[in-house]
């Protein structure tokens, strides 16, 4: 699809400046049922942005005329609250909290399977306004980056880098199970060497300091699909 701008809603903008890539990702979502919107530059992405009111921006980091944190940036200096996936060969801690802090929702290394982009993205669209912050929530569950913790109420309790990229993607989620495969690349990136039972142990630890801080929400391991946070009132 060429740069345009449509005028149904709700679409998805995505930023990517690889016509392949771009083209197998409106594809992949237009078989979800998500219509999307390309583009392959910062420029023309801050046009649509600006024209028209999409549900979220998937975006790039590695763009012809820029970083795509740029556009991010823009975007929520001009109170533009749209849900922002990043997509990204980058798979350094720095890399993922940099986009956090620069106002990014979520963060997909690549590659990428297509199914985990569009329940990403489903997950994103589902998210009431209210809920499209710096500090996620999930059933009463906030997760603040700034401060490196995790909050329930008035009581938090301290979170390790690793735990904390964990749990992002998992409030991020939305109840939606993630992958063992993308919380491991998510606390520790591709890149570096990971212990087998590394993910194990890092959800024994926030299993723990839910429980600390009265959550009232499981960390589920859900067989064949990853793990999920569940009320703990919620059917099974």
């Amino acid at each position: 699809m060429s740069e345009q701008v449509s005028q149904s809603s709700p679409r998805v903008a995505l930023v990517e400046d690889h016509a392949r890539l771009a083209t197998l990702v409106e594809r992949g979502l237009s078989a979800s049922g998500i219509a999307v919107d390309v583009f392959h530059t910062l420029a023309s992405a801050w046009q649509g942005v600006r024209g028209q009111a999409y549900a979220v921006a998937i975006v790039d980091r590695g763009l012809p005329d820029g970083d795509g944190l740029e556009l991010v940036r823009r975007m929520r200096a001009a109170d533009n609250t749209t849900p922002c996936l990043m997509l990204t060969s980058r798979d350094a801690l720095r890399d993922r909290v940099a986009g956090l802090d620069a106002g990014a929702d979520d963060y997909l290394p690549k590659p990428f399977a297509l199914d985990e982009l569009a329940a990403r993205v489903r997950a994103l669209m589902r998210r009431p306004p209210a809920l499209r912050s710096l500090a996620p929530v999930f059933a009463g569950v906030r997760i603040e980056p700034t401060q490196g913790r995790m909050a329930a109420g008035e009581d938090h309790v301290t979170l390790a880098p690793a735990e904390l990229q964990i749990m992002l993607s998992l409030v991020r989620a939305a109840g939606q199970p993630v992958r063992r495969a993308a919380l491991e690349a998510a606390a520790w990136g591709t890149a570096e060497a990971v212990t087998p039972n590394a993910l194990d142990v890092a959800v024994h630890r926030l299993r723990k300091k839910l429980a600390a801080i009265g959550a009232g929400v499981s960390l589920v391991n859900v067989r064949n699909l990853g793990f999920t946070l569940r009320e703990e009132d919620a059917p099974a």
